[in-house]
């Protein structure tokens, strides 16, 4: 039997354009002698919905354009991902559809709910397997999660018979090294039910999530035979056979292989990935952003120009007294060595006539913090001023590690519609602006922007570390705290110097209303701030330190 894993960008909410889209490849699929085509979890409407699904006219239009993607596309059979209802409960389903109609349903039993998912808000859990024969082959369907508790699995199917096929349809999101995991998952499952795996995963950047694709196709021993592109749309192909030597074996048709995981390219391709659907599925063509001379808007902006092409990409540099000659020519050599559009807008004038008012007000000086962040709200007023004029997206430059203690201005550096880097900590930052250099085998980032001591340049001769410890000792404690959960104890048991962890971690809980009004941002970690942690603002708990 050849059977096809069709991997494709779908948009939510774009139930007429995710079915063309999935008909297009049906007519590669047919072309090419597909006996058995597959589609992505929720393929139909997109993932995640989310509070759509709430809307029952939502719903009924799901079914309906199932039913006319099953007429449509009727000459063999298809595995497609929708929302159905059945006896008044949603489930997340897969509709397998067979000479125009739609043959059987299967309703997903493990639901995601955690992290990025909230599927328990959502679908009932299913507790019916699907198993039968397609092609001659006994074939069980499922739906993401299920088959990430190999126990359970074997347990839902034990009295199915014999499983030659496993078909799991997947909107899997992508963080740095997941790719691993899921091949170990694929292995494991094809090893305990002594059978082939197909399995096929969204595509696209959907708001703050990015899906990475890398479909599979695993024979009964657990190999990995077929892979198919990451962070684009793919139609991956293969022949699945009996044999007694072998069980069940999957032999390739298509030419794509699975490929070696460098992590700072995967990052990268996810980053150019989320921004590029961001801005283009929300109908932007520019975008604008903030371009000073320093790391961070050296790389956001080399993203948004690999994401959109130089012609859709304005880069404004607004300088003060307080930036240097160097950062502002770094901020012009950067944009004409990416080829953009480059505004100078010095901001001296306005800030004058800003402090000069502001002087009418009692105890007001240009001496501290509230002076510093006016030179950023100026800016971040500048830049979406400009946005409302012309249409464009502004993009945010702050990196996950300033996000994480606050060190962004509120209505300044986070003003914006995008933050591309919001997931990615300082030390990666650097480690992307040398991946950019090398993969365009050019300086695009200039060496003094990336060897330069990093600088707000709000006052004079000021450095991120007058406020902050080194990034590598700061990334370190936010690793421990934010994405593992670790307590300020178990932090300083691991080495970690105490007054630094115990000024961290206020700074992380304090912060916590910053992070809660600055822009979506692309999850490229395996705990981004957002849907992956959501904590109170209003919060006095500060357990977990040592009496």
């Amino acid at each position: 039997m050849r059977v096809a894993l069709g991997q494709f960008n779908a948009i939510v909410g774009d139930l007429a354009g995710n079915a063309r889209k999935m008909c297009e490849v049906y007519k590669r699929a047919i072309a090419d002698g597909v006996d058995l085509l597959i589609f992505p979890e929720l393929a139909i409407c997109g993932y995640p919905p989310e509070d759509l699904l709430h809307k029952a006219h939502f719903l009924k239009d799901c079914h309906k354009a199932v039913e006319k993607f099953a007429a449509d596309c009727c000459e063999i059979y298809i595995i497609v991902g929708f929302p159905s209802v059945d006896n008044g409960n949603t489930y997340n389903s897969a509709a397998v559809l067979q000479a125009g109609q739609i043959k059987t349903v299967y309703q997903k039993s493990l639901l995601p709910n955690f992290g990025v998912f909230d599927e328990k808000r959502y679908f009932k859990a299913g507790d019916i397997s699907v198993v039968l024969e397609i092609g001659g082959i006994t074939t069980a369907i499922t739906i993401c999660l299920d088959i990430w508790d190999t126990n359970w699995l074997a347990n839902f199917f034990k009295d199915a018979g014999n499983i030659q096929l496993l078909v799991n349809i997947s909107a899997s999101p992508f963080h740095m090294s997941k790719i691993e995991k899921r091949h170990q998952v694929i292995s494991l499952c094809a090893q305990r039910l002594g059978c082939a795996v197909l399995y096929c995963n969204l595509v696209g950047g959907q708001d703050e999530i990015v899906f990475d694709g890398r479909s599979i196709m695993a024979d009964s021993t657990g190999e990995i035979i077929l892979q198919a592109k990451a962070f684009k749309e793919d139609l991956l192909i293969g022949d699945v056979k009996l044999t007694k030597e072998s069980g069940i074996n999957v032999s390739a048709v298509s030419k794509c292989v699975a490929e070696s995981v460098d992590p700072l390219d995967e990052v990268y391709q996810a980053l150019v990935l989320g921004t590029r659907d961001y801005a283009k599925k929300n109908g932007f063509e520019k975008v604008l952003l903030g371009l000073s001379g320093g790391i961070d808007s050296s790389v956001t902006t080399s993203i948004a120009v690999a994401a959109l092409g130089p012609e859709n990409v304005i880069g404004i540099t607004m300088p003060s007294k307080f930036n240097s000659p160097e950062t502002i020519a770094d901020a012009g050599k950067v944009a004409k060595n990416l080829g953009i559009e480059f505004l100078n807008i010095p901001i001296e004038s306005v800030l004058e006539q800003f402090d000069g008012s502001l002087q009418a007000v009692a105890g007001w000086d240009d001496k501290g913090i509230a002076y510093e962040n006016l030179q950023a709200r100026i800016r971040g007023t500048m830049l979406m001023s400009l946005s409302n004029q012309f249409g464009a997206l502004v993009l945010t430059s702050g990196n996950k590690s300033e996000t994480a203690v606050g060190y962004a201005t509120l209505y300044g550096d986070t003003a914006g519609g995008f933050a591309v880097i919001k997931d990615v900590p300082k030390t990666l930052i650097y480690e992307l602006a040398q991946y950019i250099n090398k993969i365009n085998k050019r300086e695009l980032i200039p060496a003094e922007v990336i060897t330069r001591p990093p600088s707000a340049e709000l006052r004079p001769e000021q450095k991120d570390t007058d406020s902050l410890p080194d990034y590598d000792l700061l990334d370190e404690i936010l690793k421990g705290y934010v994405e593992e959960d670790k307590s300020a104890t178990q932090l300083i048991a691991e080495g970690l110097p105490r007054e630094v962890v115990s000024r961290i971690i206020k700074m992380v809980d304090r912060n916590e209303y910053k992070r809660r009004q600055s822009p979506p941002g692309i999850k490229i970690t395996p705990k981004a701030f957002g849907k992956d942690r959501r904590l109170p603002i209003t919060n006095r708990y500060v357990g977990g330190t040592e009496q």
